[in-house]
């Protein structure tokens, strides 16, 4: 099958979700009940799993081996552990552990691989009733304890961060089990859609049946805490992404918008960092980190970060094969030839 450029373009919309998400935490913005308040709450939790379930595609589609995937895994870890001295929120330390999942998998037929994300689901269904979800959180502040330390950073990883690999590990089995569909045919982009936008509905419906807040809130579709109908609604939503995608890619090309799309897609990894150390960066010297700025007003500062990641994208590909980061992990991670 040849390259897929409408997952490049979703990743891409992934990442534009995750910047706006990240802008207004890092920014403190307080919810309200505006346009872009409504926006960036539909996001949350979305994008990111969005971001999951496509790299789930991408191990799908690719024919990566066990022991490239885990060094991949390190490379993203270590990584990830750099980013957290900076953002607290980082993703790419638990996308390092998804792919630690991912690698026990990756001989699955797709039914295994379903089979496991609801193992994976049901698992931490289970550990909720062992652990104290609330342990190492402040969440006034939204800071976490005792991050630091071994305990800590173990409990947050698997258990109760902001991505923890219980239960979004699910996710990147989900999206395994995608990548080994025909999804270049309008008939799997049309069951992606369908089915997707149906577990989507249908997620929302659970926490409307119960009377107790906090069963409410677990059975809800909300990724703090991340609940089995999270996980349904976040599945659902990225599949519509997905299928849509793939099913209008023909139109989106015939706009000749799709460079735009598809260009920063290849190097999300590049972008992540950079939406933080740069973007953030940038804010934060300007004094704007502070919960002053009105949430349409980060809203703003988004796209226009991701205008200029995309700009940025378009002119790096004119001379280079892959994004800077792209380009040292597959150098690090890459077979060594005999």
């Amino acid at each position: 099958m040849k390259r897929l450029e409408a997952l490049d373009a979703a990743r891409f919309l992934a990442f534009c979700g995750m910047v706006l998400v990240n802008f207004r935490i890092a920014a403190e913005v307080a919810p309200g009940n505006d346009w872009a308040s409504v926006l960036v709450d539909a996001l949350e939790g979305r994008a990111a799993a969005l971001f999951v379930v496509l790299a789930g595609v991408g191990v799908g589609l690719s024919r990566v081996s066990a022991p490239v995937l885990l060094r991949r895994a390190a490379f993203l870890f270590v990584l990830g552990l750099i980013n957290m001295t900076v953002f607290d929120a980082d993703i790419l330390h638990f996308y390092a552990l998804y792919f630690v999942v991912g690698a026990a998998f990756l001989t699955a037929s797709e039914r295994g691989l379903w089979l496991g994300a609801l193992g994976v689901v049901a698992v931490s269904v289970l550990a909720v009733f062992v652990f104290d979800y609330d342990r190492g959180w402040d969440w006034t502040t939204l800071t976490y304890d005792d991050l630091w330390t071994l305990p800590g950073f173990a409990r947050n990883a698997l258990l109760n961060g902001w991505h923890p690999v219980l239960p979004w590990a699910a996710f990147l089995l989900i999206g395994m089990a995608i990548g080994r569909a025909k999804l270049d045919t309008i008939c799997i982009q049309h069951r992606l859609i369908m089915w997707g936008f149906g577990a989507a509905v249908l997620a929302m419906f659970p926490q409307m049946v119960v009377s107790d807040p906090d069963l409410a809130a677990y059975l809800g579709t909300e990724s703090i805490p991340p609940g089995p109908f999270y996980i349904l609604a976040g599945t659902g939503s990225a599949c519509v992404v997905i299928g849509l995608l793939l099913k209008l890619w023909p139109k989106i090309e015939a706009l000749r918008i799709d460079p735009a799309l598809t260009a920063p897609g290849r190097q999300s990894l590049t972008l992540y960092m950079a939406h933080i150390l740069i973007g953030m960066g940038i804010l934060d010297e300007l004094g704007l980190l502070n919960g002053t700025l009105s949430a349409p007003q980060i809203v703003g500062y988004a796209f226009g970060f991701c205008a200029l990641s995309s700009v940025f994208a378009l002119l790096w590909f004119r001379r280079f094969e892959r994004g800077p980061l792209e380009a040292l992990m597959r150098r690090v991670t890459a077979p060594q030839k005999a």
